[in-house]
């Protein structure tokens, strides 16, 4: 197709630049020594288009438009180029036979739209027989537009070569599948159509639908499944534009056309459909067009120090309880469902032609019996069409509404993909999901059985949601959808995280975690109740997106919708409890002293009852591996245990079957079994070194790893040994010190670790009877390759051991360092300091919260020392830009901080140290 239809680009007058250029060429002499007036008369040109189309982006916020308009600009620019080169540089002596060419857009230009930051895909068409003339006009052309700063993707070739590759390579065909003729000899272009068409598509339609479904699914996974990961890919991530361009690829290919009338007068899709694909294109281009431009390359992710910008410039503002940027990201994620949608109705409408093969290789293994085909269709309002679950007739959902849910709960039993007419018809029936459904008895009654069922709720509560029911069934539900939260803690949009969680606690129920969560797989067997676990489990984040507390929140929302699902009174209130408490064990665990008995007695205090600490801790483990990849680890597991383990008597009335005594001297004989190779005294002494607290917050491995630590350094003959390990897919790296204790160890560690750049995760702090650290720190990974990573692990070993050895001062080691990673600059934390005397009975408990930043730990700790306060325990957590840092203190005297007045001063200290910049 030749783009002469559409109107020249608004950016400069062609005729009036040719006649500029050729004048250039006259007063230089030749079109050599005019070149660099031309490139430089060019580069202005580039410049004003880009600045022209990036005012109009900001006035009218049509990225649409802006792309089409810079692909217009670049129509003439090449056109433009190519009447320069072979009216002055390279003439056409025989343009009859062989010196012919077409320029020719590809690939991403050829879709008649281009970014800021796209790249330029040309092919140079030549005729069979072929002179030099025809790669010289290519090459002077291709510099040319490289010296203008286009980054230009290209091909010199003839018809066959072109048939040829395209026939055997599935890139080269998509690339020319969106082929037009900006310029040249238009019979060339013709014949190359022609056959095309004729001897590259004919015939190929089902192997080209097959490769574009398995690169979009390994596209997928590079970029990370979810559609709902809160730093998406515009470009590759799933539900972004290039699945759009993947149902534009499909189209063209089989149709003929783009995504269309065409396609809905085929039955493809829908005209509601076909405007919800022009919509999310809009909207994906507007918001890659602005992206470009502000970051000044072809930046396809939308980090997290981006999305703020984008969001102003979009015009979103606060409202509601969510900020701007989660706003924004909202709108962002529904666009990307609506893509998402479409693609799963195309892709099964294809199937369905038998286009394309099974997408389950167990349906055509195992296919249903036709006696439950028969059962199906006889007593249900459903059947099963090509392996796939579809309504009987266009009136099933409103004849009777409660099929909207049913119809979910036959796909599951059936183990069946959906059908794109039943897809359909449950769009278009929304409006039956009123408060008389809602409420209809049994209605919530398979909504009850599919969330709390044993087959695969998980993937049943993700059909509901995509479709659009959830949401609509349960409401406050729908206020989560798609709702991001701006941190870096986070990995997935709420109602992911939600249904994520669901899932967990059906792999711990299945013991398909058993080897990480010993103690979780056991116990979901003894609890008395697991629906209120799993009703939990989806309901626990369902406040967020709101003022208040989004712990108080849910709850009050979990009083009013149990009983709507047909819990019983004793049931609600187990619910209520767990959402407004489902934080309470996690924050102690990580944030608090587990060994010193007050707190485990105020813990003991909220929980009050065995089942409930049972169903807390399942809750707990389910939330925080839902999270995002390498936020659950086993030092978090052992703590919860810990926890567990020392509440347990207490709910128990004083009797319990692991009493702290037995847990301890199973620590230490897992230990023993572990050090087979070492003598008994060996054991007994790394043993005796050791307070009880060790045994029950260390997790089995580490207690061997810490004992060939200990022993090597005794070897050795030294008191101070260190050794790491890193782990690329969890991006952490664990480094363990063992050195003499003082007052300042622990600010000498940080400080070293700051010194290096390392940002400091977490950290568990342990002393030993005879008067040693053993302190162990988890660290961001700063390194793709393990090998880089590990020599920055020995860096700062090295540093802390010239800081013991008094060789060089921590002061020195941070002048210069780096600054703050961009992604943590993208967020503010208000600072917090709270100091309590009522958590434990020997220490005062300090806890610091605000934007980490690399040294943060070390300027805390330093300071604690300069206030004479000695830190009996510290633990550090990280929930991604925001550090919390909890420190048990004394005096000098071992006295808790009483006075109002020092205390204050401890508060107004720590708060500069938050407040203040990362070089202070």
């Amino acid at each position: 197709m030749h783009k002469s239809q559409f109107p020249p680009a608004p950016y400069f007058d062609p005729r009036e630049l040719r006649e500029t250029l050729t004048a250039l060429v006259r007063s230089h002499g030749s079109p050599q020594e005019a070149r660099p007036a031309v490139v430089e008369r060019l580069k202005t040109l580039v410049k004003a288009a880009r600045g022209t189309a990036r005012l109009q982006l900001e006035a009218d916020g049509n990225g649409r438009r802006c792309a089409q308009g810079l692909a217009r600009f670049q129509d003439e620019l090449v056109r433009l180029l190519y009447d320069y080169t072979i009216a002055h540089v390279y003439r056409a002596t025989n343009p009859s036979d062989a010196e012919r060419m077409a320029v020719v857009a590809t690939g991403g230009y050829g879709r008649e739209m281009l970014a800021p930051g796209s790249d330029i895909d040309l092919l140079f068409l030549l005729p069979y027989k072929q002179t030099p003339w025809g790669e010289s006009v290519a090459e002077y052309m291709l510099y040319v537009l490289w010296d203008l700063g286009f980054k230009v993707g290209h091909a010199t070739r003839t018809v066959d070569q072109c048939v040829k590759l395209a026939q055997s390579d599935t890139t080269i065909r998509t690339s020319l599948l969106d082929m037009w003729l900006i310029h040249g000899d238009e019979s060339l272009y013709a014949e190359l159509e022609r056959r095309f068409r004729d001897h590259v598509i004919r015939g190929s339609e089902r192997a080209f639908i097959d490769a574009k479904m398995a690169e979009r699914s390994e596209r997928h996974r590079r970029a990370g499944a979810s559609r709902y990961r809160v730093e998406p890919n515009i470009k590759d991530g799933k539900g972004g534009l290039r699945d759009l361009h993947t149902l534009h690829w499909l189209s063209k290919y089989l149709l003929g056309h783009e995504v269309g009338p065409e396609t809905v007068a085929r039955g493809i899709f829908t005209k509601e459909e076909a405007a919800t694909f022009r919509k999310c294109e809009n909207f994906l281009w507007t918001v890659r067009c602005f992206l470009h431009f502000y970051t000044g390359r072809p930046e396809e992710l939308l980090s997290f120090e981006l999305q703020p910008v984008l969001a102003e410039k979009l015009g979103y503002r606060d409202k509601g309880g969510l900020r701007a940027v989660e706003r924004f990201m909202k709108h962002y994620f529904l666009v990307a469902k609506d893509v998402g949608d479409l693609t799963t109705i195309l892709c099964s409408a294809l199937e369905i032609q038998q286009m394309k093969s099974s997408p389950v290789l167990e349906s055509v293994l195992n296919p249903l019996t036709w006696m439950t085909r028969r059962q199906i269709r006889e007593k249900t309002d459903f059947r099963i069409d090509n392996g796939r679950m579809n309504i009987a007739d266009p009136d099933v959902f409103k004849r009777d509404p409660v099929n909207l849910i049913r119809f979910f709960a036959q796909a599951e039993n059936t183990n069946t993909f959906l059908h794109p007419n039943a897809i359909r018809q449950l769009r278009h029936s929304y409006r039956l999901i009123d408060e008389k459904l809602r409420h209809d008895p049994e209605a919530n009654r398979i909504f009850l059985q599919l969330l709390t069922g044993r087959v695969n709720p998980e993937a049943t509560l993700r059909r509901m949601n995509e479709s659009g029911v959830l949401g609509r069934f349960i409401p406050e539900f729908g206020h989560v959808v798609a709702m991001m939260q701006f941190n870096m803690y986070h990995h997935y949009t709420v109602d992911e995280h939600l249904i994520r969680t669901v899932g967990q606690v059906t792999e711990i129920e299945r013991g398909n975690s058993a080897g990480d969560l010993p103690l979780s797989t056991e116990l979901i067997k003894t609890i008395q109740n697991r629906r209120v676990l799993y009703v939990a489990a989806f309901l626990h984040d369902i406040g967020k997106g709101r003022i208040e507390d989004h712990s108080i929140v849910g709850a009050e929302i979990a009083r009013r919708l149990c009983p709507r699902l047909g819990l019983t009174p004793a049931e609600t209130d187990t619910v209520v409890w767990l959402v407004e408490q489902h934080l309470t064990m996690s924050n102690i665990a990580q944030s608090r002293d587990i060994n010193d008995p007050k707190t485990v007695r105020d813990f003991a205090d909220i929980v009050q009852s065995p089942e409930r600490l049972k169903l807390l801790l399942l809750l707990t483990v389910a939330d925080i591996r839902a999270v995002g990849p390498g936020v659950w680890n086993g030092w978090k597991g052992q703590l919860l245990r810990t926890l567990y383990a020392e509440a347990e008597p207490l709910v128990s009335g004083g009797h319990t079957q692991i009493p702290r005594g037995k847990l301890v001297a199973e620590a230490q004989k897992e230990l023993r079994e572990a050090l087979t190779d070492w003598d008994e005294e060996e054991v007994d002494r790394f043993i005796e070194r050791h307070y009880p607290d060790y045994w029950l917050r260390t997790e089995p491995k580490r207690r061997a790893y810490h004992a060939r630590l200990l022993q090597r350094a005794e070897k050795e003959g030294k008191t101070f040994a260190a050794d790491h390990t890193t782990d690329a897919f969890t991006a952490i790296t664990e480094l363990t010190v063992f050195a003499p204790n003082h007052p300042r160890l622990l600010a000498l560690f940080a400080g070293a670790c700051a010194a290096n750049g390392a940002n400091i995760l977490g950290a568990h702090v342990t002393t030993t009877r005879d008067g040693f650290a053993l302190d162990t720190f988890l660290l961001a990974r700063e390194f793709h390759e393990d090998e880089d990573e590990i020599r920055r692990a020995r860096r700062i070993e090295d540093t802390i051991e010239r800081l013991l050895r008094g060789d060089t001062w921590v002061a020195a080691l941070l002048e210069g360092r780096r600054p703050m990673p961009p992604r943590v600059e993208a967020f503010t934390v208000a600072p917090e300091v709270y100091i309590n005397n009522t958590l434990s009975d020997a220490f005062t408990v300090i806890e610091v919260a605000g934007r980490d930043r690399t040294g943060l730990l070390y300027e805390l700790t330093s300071a604690l020392a300069d206030l004479s306060l000695d830190i009996a325990s510290a633990h550090v957590t990280t929930f991604g830009e925001k550090a919390v840092d909890v420190f048990y203190v004394t005096d000098l005297t071992n006295k808790k901080i009483a006075n109002e007045a020092r205390q204050d001063a401890i508060k107004e200290r720590l708060t500069q140290i938050l407040t203040g910049p990362a070089s202070s």
